[in-house]
C-alpha cells in the first residue's frame, strides 16, 4: 500500500490584498487632503503623520495576516480599511479630538485583529465552550447595570468605566452569542428541523429543545430592556431568528419570529420610553423638532438633501450643529459632502463584506463554523442596515453605530474582531480544501 506524506500547509500570493489596500490608502489619503481644503483652504499640516500611521497600522495587519492566515480572503482588510478611513475623514472634519480617540483605538483594534489569528488557530475549538460562551455574554451585559461601574449616556445604561478606561461591553457579548447560537443550532439541528412531538393533530419541534436557546434570547432582550436600548435588543433578534431560519429552513420559525416581534414591539412601546420616543421621532421628525427640540434626524435629512447627487464636496458640508454627527449621524455627514454616489459606494462596500462573509461561510467544512461565519456576517450587515435605514427613516432610528466608519473604540474593536475570525475561517477552509486536492492528486498518481 502507498503512504502519503502529509502535505505541507499551502500559502497563496497576498498580493491582490495589498494591491487592494494600497488602493484604500490613496483614496483615504485624497479624501484626508480634499477635506482639509474644503474646511481650511491648505493641505493639513500632519498629513505625512496621518499618512505614515494608517499604511503602516494597515500593512502591520497585512503582514501579521500573510504569516498565520496567508490563504485567506484578501478582500476582507482592504473593506474594512477604506470604511475605516472615509469614518475617520468625516470624523477629522467636525472632531479633532475625537479624530485622535479613533486612531488610537483604530491601533488597539489592529492589535486585537493580530492577537486573535494568533490565539484562535482552529476555530471549532471555540464549540467546546458553547456554555462559557454564553455566561461571558451574560457577564458583559450585565455589567452595564452594576452600580458604581455602569454609565447611562442619554438614557441608555450601555458603557461602562474601569478606571479612566469606557468602553461598551455588549459589543463584544454579541460575538460571543454568535458562537453559541451557531455551536447550539449545530449540535441541535435535527432536532430543531424535525417535528416528533405530537400537539392535536399536528407534530411539532420539542419544546424542550427550544428551551435554552429561547432563555438565552430572552435574558439578552430583558438585559437591553433594562438598559434602555432598543438597537442591540433589535439586532441581537435579528441575528438569533436569521441563524434559527438558516439552521432548520423551516418558514414556521419565520412565522413565529414575526408574531414574537410583533407582540414585543407592541408591549416595549408602552412600557419603554425610549422606544415610544424613538417611533414618534420616526413618525414624524418635524413636530418633534419644532416642538421638542428633537432635530437630529430632521437636520440629518435636510443635509443629505443639501448633498445631492455628488455631494456637496469633502470639507464643505454643514452639519456641525446635528447631534452625534460623528458617531449616530455619520451617514448623513457621508450623504452630504459625499452625495448619493458617496452613499452607493458605503452601500456596495458593505455589501461586498456581507457577500464575502457569506462564501466564506458556504466553504467552511463543519456546520458550527458555517453557522460561525454567517452570524458573525449577518451581525455585520444589520447593524449596518439598522442605522443606515434609521437615519434614512426606513426604520425608526436606534443609534447603534455604523461599522467601522463611527466613532467609537468599543464598536471598532469589535469589529476588527469579526474580520479576524472570518479571515481564520477562511484560512482553515481554504487549506482544509488544498489539501484535500494534494492528496487526491497523490492518490491518483499511485
Amino acid at each position: 500500500m502507498a503512504k502519503f506524506a502529509a502535505p505541507d500547509k499551502p500559502r497563496t500570493s497576498r498580493t491582490t490584498e495589498l494591491g487592494l489596500m494600497a488602493l484604500a490608502w490613496l483614496i483615504v489619503g485624497s479624501f484626508y487632503v480634499l477635506a482639509s481644503l474644503g474646511a481650511k483652504g491648505h493641505i493639513p499640516p500632519r498629513l505625512d503623520i496621518f499618512l505614515a500611521s494608517i499604511v503602516a497600522i494597515s500593512l502591520g495587519m497585512h503582514l501579521a495576516i500573510r504569516r498565520f492566515a496567508p490563504n485567506s480572503s484578501q478582500v476582507l482588510l482592504p473593506i474594512a480599511t477604506l470604511l475605516n478611513g472615509i469614518g475617520y475623514v468625516e470624523i477629522a472634519r467636525y472632531s479633532s479630538r475625537a479624530a485622535s480617540l479613533q486612531s488610537v483605538w483604530f491601533l488597539v483594534s489592529a492589535l486585537g485583529l493580530v492577537a486573535t489569528l494568533i490565539l484562535v488557530r482552529h476555530t471549532r475549538d471555540l464549540d467546546r465552550y458553547r456554555y462559557l460562551t454564553l455566561l461571558a455574554a451574560m457577564g458583559l451585559l450585565l455589567m452595564p447595570l452594576v452600580p458604581g461601574v455602569g454609565l447611562s449616556v442619554y438614557g441608555a445604561r450601555l458603557w461602562v468605566a474601569l478606571g479612566p478606561i469606557t468602553f461598551q461591553p455588549v459589543e463584544i457579548a454579541k460575538i460571543l452569542l454568535v458562537f453559541f447560537f451557531a455551536s447550539y443550532f449545530a449540535a441541535n439541528r435535527d432536532l430543531l428541523s424535525t417535528p416528533t412531538q405530537r400537539l392535536g393533530r399536528r407534530n411539532i419541534v420539542p419544546p424542550k429543545v427550544l428551551l435554552p436557546i429561547l432563555f438565552a434570547w430572552g435574558f439578552s432582550m430583558a438585559v437591553l430592556g433594562a438598559e434602555n436600548d432598543i438597537g442591540f435588543a433589535l439586532l441581537l433578534f435579528a441575528l438569533f431568528m436569521s441563524l434559527l431560519w438558516v439552521t432548520t429552513g423551516l418558514k414556521t420559525y419565520v412565522i413565529l419570529g414575526g408574531g414574537l416581534f410583533a407582540g414585543g414591539a407592541f408591549v416595549a412601546a408602552q412600557m419603554f420610553t425610549q422606544v415610544h420616543t424613538r417611533v414618534t421621532l420616526w413618525l414624524d421628525p418635524w413636530t418633534a423638532c419644532a416642538h421638542f427640540g428633537s432635530c437630529q434626524l430632521a437636520y440629518g435629512w435636510f443635509s443629505m438633501a443639501a448633498g445631492g447627487v455628488t455631494g456637496t464636496g469633502l470639507g464643505l458640508g454643514q452639519s456641525s450643529n446635528i447631534f452625534g454627527i460623528t458617531s449616530d449621524m455619520i451617514f448623513a455627514a457621508v450623504g452630504e459632502e459625499l452625495g448619493f454616489l458617496g452613499i452607493i459606494l458605503v452601500l456596495s462596500l458593505f455589501a461586498a463584506f456581507v457577500g464575502e462573509g457569506f462564501r466564506i461561510a458556504q466553504r467552511a467544512h463543519s456546520d458550527y463554523v458555517r453557522l460561525a461565519a454567517t452570524g458573525l456576517s449577518a451581525l455585520m450587515g444589520f447593524q449596518a442596515f439598522f442605522i443606515m435605514a434609521g437615519v434614512l427613516r426606513i426604520l425608526p432610528f436606534t443609534g447603534i453605530t455604523l461599522p467601522f466608519m463611527a466613532y467609537g473604540g468599543s464598536s471598532l474593536f469589535a469589529n476588527y474582531l469579526i474580520v479576524a475570525i472570518l479571515l481564520r475561517i477562511s484560512d482553515e477552509s481554504a487549506t482544509e480544501r488544498r489539501g484535500g486536492e494534494v492528496i487526491a492528486v497523490q492518490f491518483a498518481q499511485s
